[in-house]
């Protein structure tokens, strides 16, 4: 089973509610990857969350900090986050570059998943920032300079292009329904495994002795509605996608 590190899938709401003439300031985390966590401990992997405002500080900044690690996930946190940790932003001190970080580990034998989201590949107004970085270069996606998001709330569903492949094995061949998604290049190297609406849904590639995945669109709502998070095969997904990212690169 599989060592994994989510990192983001949180977001911290602040509201002001108005009560006559009295307003009451209150904030509140919220986890969106609840389901998916479950559904990973629940099959056996070890899952570790760091929450997005913790990333900045506490992602790993060196390879011995990584290598505990199989696989790491990225979803929706934006490459800012990654690439300012406190020594660089608050005290203007250099630091290790944790995209390029990322990309020699996972040359060296690690797995990387990017999930969609408002703050993955390019994202809402292109503020995720993943385009011409060291984590595009091992996607098995190209990255738009600008907003890559497909919003699509009538609902658009999946369909499997690769049954055979280790990650799809025994899923359904068309999938619920999601409600957005982000349209992005396949690599000439990669392999597709699921498509919506023509475009990619479900890649992966393998880069030097690791491998790496995109799933373009959500693990959580909104893109991801209780039809799919429903899906029997929600869980089965994840989990195939974990082991196989978490496998040699020479294998199936």
């Amino acid at each position: 089973m599989a060592k994994v590190l989510l990192a983001g899938e949180s977001w911290v709401s602040a509201t002001i509610d108005h009560k006559g003439y009295d307003p009451f300031p209150h904030t509140q985390v919220n986890i969106g990857c609840a389901r998916l966590l479950e559904a990973l401990r629940e099959r056996g992997h070890e899952a570790t969350h760091l929450r997005s405002h913790d990333v900045a500080e506490f992602f790993p900044l060196t390879r011995e900090e990584l290598e505990p690690y199989d696989v790491v996930l990225l979803s929706d946190i934006g490459a800012n986050t990654l690439l300012l940790p406190p020594r660089v932003f608050d005290q203007g001190r250099p630091a290790p570059n944790r995209l390029h970080l990322l990309r020699d580990w996972v040359r060296d034998g690690g797995g990387l998943m990017m999930a969609g989201g408002y703050l993955s590949f390019q994202g809402f107004r292109a503020m995720a920032g993943y385009s011409g970085t060291a984590i595009e270069e091992i996607l098995p996606v190209s990255i738009p300079r600008w907003d890559d998001r497909v919003e699509s709330p009538q609902g658009v569903c999946g369909t499997v292009t690769e049954p055979g492949h280790p990650v799809t094995r025994g899923l359904d061949r068309e999938w619920p329904i999601l409600l957005g998604y982000q349209q992005l290049g396949l690599k000439e190297d990669a392999t597709l495994l699921a498509e919506v609406e023509g475009d990619p849904l479900l890649a992966v590639r393998t880069e030097g002795e690791g491998r790496t995945l995109a799933f373009t669109s959500d693990i959580s709502p909104h893109w991801a509605p209780t039809e799919f998070m429903d899906w029997a095969g929600y869980g089965a997904l994840f989990d195939q996608a974990v082991t196989w990212l978490a496998g040699p690169a020479g294998e199936e």
